[in-house]
């Protein structure tokens, strides 16, 4: 589907849905929040409760699996920890019988000196993929992304021999066209070997007019996780934009899940939420329980 046609079918399913929307439910009980779907599992990214985190990390995971959540994705100050507080960290996750199969790691963690560092913490984690949240630099021309898809396969090549993978999740302006049509997502799919995933953060992916299932289906088998983060037209200040909910904004989930089961070789999804007309918890709560209803 071009850019254009998705743009207005999504506006439209839009509309459609907020002429007939009713206030949010209560938020589900952790019971039936956790009940078993026949998709793969969900988990939280935890940049979503990131206020939380810094108070009381280990009582902030506890919350999101009293909630439902099996799986949680770290985000990049992980990567300051030392091996000690990593393993009293994984030593909790195992206890409340929670995965943390990915991190979000800083760019650097990609370059030469700093890949055995990353390697390790991966490790004590349980981590598969180190995820590249960002190059940590503004780019905006083809040469400088291949320069990125040149460090995610050198670094894969690396990790691949630690039973590890090197992963990279896209931003809004990876969908930017860099001329003649082509985007950042283009030039590091096509500049990286098949081991590298592509976590694809769907909001950001909506929010720029592209079409989500149509980048599974053209990327089969590398998209092993998702980013669940929905988006609406509007402004932040009425809550629209990132702020709503999953399955309150445009992206078309049911179509998404089945194209990532199908095809885009999907193990796991993370809700993420960058902040809600609820306190962050409670919108963690929220989403689980609107993502049960989703994959129902």
């Amino acid at each position: 589907m071009q850019r254009r046609r998705f743009l207005a079918a999504a506006a439209g399913a839009f509309a459609a849905c907020q002429s007939n929307q009713e206030a949010a439910p209560e938020p589900a009980s952790a019971e039936s929040a956790a009940a078993p779907t026949a998709h793969k599992p969900v988990g939280l990214e935890l940049f979503s409760v990131r206020e939380q985190l810094k108070e009381d990390l280990m009582g902030t995971i506890a919350a999101v699996a009293d909630m439902g959540y099996t799986i949680v994705e770290l985000y990049s100050p992980y990567f300051e920890w030392t091996d000690d507080y990593a393993k009293q960290v994984r030593e909790h996750l195992d206890k409340l019988g929670v995965e943390c199969r990915s991190l979000h790691s800083p760019g650097r963690a990609f370059e030469a000196e700093n890949r055995a560092r990353a390697i390790t913490l991966n490790k004590i984690l349980g981590s598969g993929t180190v995820v590249m949240a960002s190059p940590g630099k503004k780019l905006d021309s083809a040469d400088g992304w291949k320069q990125v898809a040149a460090t995610l396969s050198q670094a894969q090549e690396h990790f691949a021999g630690e039973g590890l993978r090197a992963g990279y999740h896209n931003h809004a302006s990876e969908w930017e066209d860099l001329g003649g049509g082509q985007t950042a997502m283009d030039i590091l799919a096509q500049g990286t070997p098949e081991g590298v995933t592509l976590q694809l953060d769907v909001g950001t992916c909506v929010e720029m007019g592209m079409d989500p299932v149509a980048w599974i289906e053209a990327n089969p088998g590398r998209i092993r996780s998702l980013h669940c983060k929905d988006w609406a037209p509007g402004e932040p200040e009425q809550d629209k934009g990132f702020r709503v909910l999953v399955g309150e904004g445009v992206a078309p989930w049911k179509e998404i899940v089945a194209a990532a089961e199908r095809v885009g070789g999907v193990e796991y999804y993370l809700i993420e939420q960058e902040g809600s007309r609820f306190p962050a918890l409670e919108t963690a709560e929220r989403c689980l329980k609107n993502w049960r209803e989703i994959t129902a």
